[in-house]
C-alpha cells in the first residue's frame, strides 16, 4: 500500500470518530494541501483538541501531527492522538464556574446598584411628600414639591419599566405593535421634549431631520424608547455649556419598499473609556455607579436599546473618549407607507368639559383600596358618579341586579380574586340581556405588554388603558366613547 493510500484511509477513519460541530477544524488540521511547503523539515506541523466518538465513548482527543521519514527516506506525515478528557473536563468546569462567578458578581453588582436607584426616587417620594403636607399653606412650595415628586415618579417608572421589557425581549415575548409614523413629527416631539430640560442646564440642542420618505410604517412607543434612553443619557452626562446634536437623515436602501434611517446623536459630554465601550450593551455592566458620577440610572439603558434596535433589525453603534463626548449612530429599515393608512391609535389629549360627564355613571371593579380611591376620586371630580366592586364576583353581580342602561361603561381592573377581569367580562358578555352583554368595558390595569391588550380584547374588552393612569388621556379616552 502506497504511503497515500495509507495516509487517506487513516484520514477517513479520524474525520468518521470526530463528532460533526468539529469536522471542519479536523478537516483542517489533518488536510495535506495544508502543509506544502513545511514538509521540507522534520518537526510539528500542528495540533487541536477534537471530541471524537469510539463506539459508544466519547473522548477528547489532543491530535499532534508530525514531519518526518521513513526508512527509504521519504517525507512521511505522523498523526498522534493523546486521551485527554479528563484534563479536558476539569478545564471545562473551571472555565464555566469562572463564567458562573462572573455572572453573579455582575448580577450582584446590578442588584447593588438596583437597589440604591431604586431607593434614591423612593427617598425624594416619601421625603418630599412629607414636605408638602407640613407645607399646604405655601402653593408655591407646595406645587415645586408636587413637581419634584412627580419627577422622583417618572425616573422610577421608567425604570421599573426598562427592566421588565428586557427580561421580555430576552425571554422571546417582545412584539413590535406597528404603525404609520412620520419622521418629522417624530423628530420635532423629540426635541420639544428636551429642549427645555437642555436649556435649563445650559447645554446647547441642535437637530437637523432629511428624509426622502418622511411616512413609515414602525413601532413608535419602542422607537422613542431607544431615543428617549440616548438623549436621556446625553443630557445627564454634558455638563453645561456643551452640546448636543441630533441628526437623521436616509440612507439608499437596497430592500424594495423600504427607507433606511440613520440618526446620529452626539454629545461633548464626560465620555466613556475605550476599555469599558466593548461592554457597554452588556445587561448587568455599569462604567460608573450613580454615587461615583452622581447621576442616576442602572446601566440597564443601552442593553435596552440594543436589544430594540436588534428586535427592528438595525444597528447601532458607539464611539467615545474620555472627557471628549460620545457619538451614537442608530441605523433602522422601515416600510415605506404608500398612503396615510394604518394610522397611529394617537391618543386626542384634548382638554375635557365635567359637564359632558355630569350624570353618566361608571362601575369601577377594582381590589385594590388605593387605586380604587384615587380612581374614584379623579372620576367624580371630572363629573362621574362612581360604584365600585371589590372583584370580579362582585362587579358581575351588581351588572346582574342593575337595570339596563343604568351603568354607561365598566372600568375593569384584570388581578382580582375571586373572579379577574378575564371571566368577569366574559360572564357578562354572556348575559341574556344584549343591553347588558353589550355594555362597554375598559380594561385599567397594570398588564401594559400587548399580548396582555391582546387577552383584553379577546375577553370581550373594547379598550385597554395601562396603570399608571395618565388623567388626561383616560378623560379623552372616555370622552370619545361615551360621545
Amino acid at each position: 500500500m502506497k504511503a497515500t493510500d495509507r495516509y487517506e484511509e487513516i484520514y477517513r477513519a479520524f474525520l468518521d470518530a470526530i463528532e460533526p460541530d468539529f469536522l471542519r477544524r479536523g478537516m483542517e488540521l489533518l488536510s495535506l494541501e495544508s502543509y506544502r511547503g513545511k514538509m521540507e523539515k522534520t518537526g510539528h506541523l500542528g495540533t487541536e483538541e477534537l471530541p471524537m466518538r469510539f463506539g459508544e465513548k466519547l473522548e477528547w482527543q489532543e491530535i499532534n501531527v508530525f514531519a518526518g521519514y521513513d526508512e527509504n527516506g521519504e517525507a512521511i506525515i505522523n498523526i498522534l492522538g493523546r486521551d485527554v478528557t479528563e484534563a479536558h473536563d476539569k478545564a471545562d468546569t473551571k472555565a464555566q464556574l469562572e463564567i458562573a462567578n462572573a455572572s453573579s458578581a455582575a448580577k450582584s453588582a446590578f442588584l447593588f446598584n438596583m437597589s440604591h436607584d431604586i431607593r434614591t426616587p423612593m427617598n425624594a417620594i416619601i421625603g418630599f411628600a412629607e414636605l408638602l403636607e407640613k407645607h399646604l399653606d405655601d402653593e408655591a412650595l407646595a406645587r415645586s414639591y408636587i413637581r419634584k415628586i412627580q419627577t422622583a415618579n417618572g425616573f422610577l417608572l421608567s425604570l421599573i419599566n426598562n427592566v421588565l421589557e428586557m427580561a421580555r425581549i430576552e425571554s422571546g415575548k417582545a412584539t413590535l405593535d406597528e404603525s404609520c409614523w412620520n419622521a418629522y413629527q417624530f423628530n420635532d416631539s423629540l426635541y420639544a421634549m428636551f429642549d427645555s430640560q437642555m436649556k435649563e442646564k445650559g447645554v446647547e440642542f441642535v437637530r437637523s431631520a432629511r428624509v426622502e420618505h418622511a411616512e413609515v410604517i414602525c413601532d413608535e412607543t419602542k422607537l422613542r424608547e431607544i431615543f428617549l434612553n440616548i438623549l436621556s443619557n446625553a443630557l445627564k452626562y454634558t455638563p453645561a455649556g456643551g452640546r448636543i446634536t441630533m441628526t437623521l437623515d436616509e440612507l439608499a436602501s437596497d430592500r424594495p419598499g423600504y427607507a433606511v434611517y440613520r440618526t446620529v446623536i452626539e454629545d461633548t459630554g464626560i465620555g466613556m473609556s475605550e476599555e469599558f465601550l466593548p461592554h457597554l450593551f452588556e445587561e448587568f455592566t455599569r462604567e460608573r455607579s450613580s454615587t461615583e458620577s452622581r447621576v442616576n440610572g442602572t446601566g440597564l439603558g443601552m442593553p435596552f436599546v440594543k436589544r430594540l434596535v436588534d428586535l427592528m433589525q438595525g444597528t447601532i453603534e458607539v464611539e467615545s473618549r474620555i472627557g471628549k463626548g460620545t457619538r451614537f449612530t442608530v441605523t433602522i429599515p422601515h416600510r415605506i407607507a404608500g398612503r396615510r393608512e394604518d394610522g397611529p391609535d394617537e391618543k386626542k389629549v384634548a382638554d375635557f368639559n365635567p359637564e359632558h360627564f355630569r350624570g353618566r355613571r361608571i362601575l369601577l371593579a377594582e381590589d385594590n383600596e388605593l387605586n380604587a380611591e384615587i380612581a374614584i376620586t379623579i372620576l367624580e371630580e371630572a363629573g362621574f358618579e362612581v360604584e365600585h366592586a371589590e372583584d370580579g364576583v362582585i362587579c358581575v353581580d351588581m351588572m346582574e341586579k342593575a337595570e339596563p342602561g343604568y351603568y354607561d361603561l365598566i372600568l375593569m381592573d384584570i388581578q382580582m380574586p375571586n373572579m379577574d377581569g378575564y371571566k368577569a367580562t366574559q360572564t357578562i358578555r354572556s348575559f341574556s340581556d344584549p343591553r347588558k352583554a353589550g355594555i362597554t368595558i375598559i380594561a385599567m390595569t397594570a398588564n401594559a405588554f400587548e399580548e396582555d391588550k391582546q387577552n383584553a380584547y379577546r375577553a370581550g374588552m373594547n379598550l385597554h388603558i395601562a396603570k399608571p393612569i395618565i388623567v388626561r388621556e383616560l378623560m379623552a379616552a372616555l370622552g370619545e366613547i361615551l360621545n
